[in-house]
């Protein structure tokens, strides 16, 4: 009778802890139905207590992996081990992005007797990881502006380091700008450049490759003494490549190879 008191007390109390944390916590049982949910959890349904246990789980937090193989909390159950999982979740007619930690729950024995839900709204979190994709997304933009210098003639000047990630980036815009102009010429201007490695270097050689393909000539302006002993130390080949000192030259170049000539006119 003692140890019952002792046991009744011991859960009241974890109960009252689990109440405390600001995370959403509910506990289930080996079918799934909620046997347990912190006020927090209360909260986030806006429902009472009455409401929840007994329930289903996926009826009351409906998820894409709710009934699948997918569940959190199913995995950890099967397995013993913590899950966690990034999904969405459909709460009051609304879908909210969450964050879900599943916990295998034990008896004295050690045999799984359900499990328990750490659940954390992330939209917070979303929003801002979109805000930077957003503005990450503009940065390159900004950094590799395809710019349409004559009728056929796209140039793209390269100003800062070029690392990999942004070589690749410029041969999207270039390709991307090609296709929607049908440009014939395009100068890649790296005039601003201080200096590339041999990564970059391959990716400015793929890039001229790639708009060969389109139908378009690459034109490779504004090496700088400092980039052209480094490609030359690298062994680098650079043959294929059209080179012009200035964008002046390569602008003159490109008119050539249009058969465009521009006349000075007489005053």
């Amino acid at each position: 009778m003692m140890n019952k008191k002792f046991q009744e007390a011991d859960d009241k109390l974890k109960a009252q802890i689990l109440d405390q944390i600001p995370t959403p916590v509910m506990a289930v049982n080996k079918e799934l139905i909620v046997t347990y949910m912190n006020e927090a959890g209360k909260k986030l349904l806006k429902n009472r207590s009455e409401d929840i246990i007994g329930i289903a789980c996926k009826d009351i937090i409906c998820t894409d992996q709710c009934g699948t193989d997918d569940c959190a909390m199913l995995k950890a159950m099967r397995s013993g081990k913590t899950y966690s999982s990034r999904t969405e979740a459909t709460l009051g007619g609304q879908t909210i992005p969450l964050e879900f930690s599943a916990v295998p729950l034990v008896d004295d024995s050690g045999k799984i007797i359900g499990g328990l839900e750490f659940v954390l709204d992330i939209t917070e979190r979303v929003l801002y990881e979109n805000r930077l994709k957003e503005q990450n997304h503009t940065i390159r933009e900004m950094s590799t502006p395809t710019i349409k210098l004559w009728e056929g003639v796209m140039v793209l000047p390269v100003v800062g380091v070029v690392d990999s990630m942004r070589a690749q980036h410029m041969m999207e815009s270039m390709l991307t700008k090609i296709a929607e102009t049908y440009a014939k010429v395009i100068i890649l201007d790296i005039h601003g450049v201080a200096a590339v490695d041999t990564a970059v270097a391959n990716h400015l050689i793929k890039i001229t490759k790639a708009t060969k393909l389109m139908g378009c000539d690459c034109i490779l302006s504004g090496i700088s003494p400092a980039v052209a002993q480094t490609i030359i130390q690298l062994g680098i080949d650079m043959e294929a490549i059209n080179t012009r000192a200035t964008l002046s030259d390569a602008l003159t170049e490109a008119f050539l190879m249009l058969n465009l000539e521009v006349n000075k006119k007489k005053q």
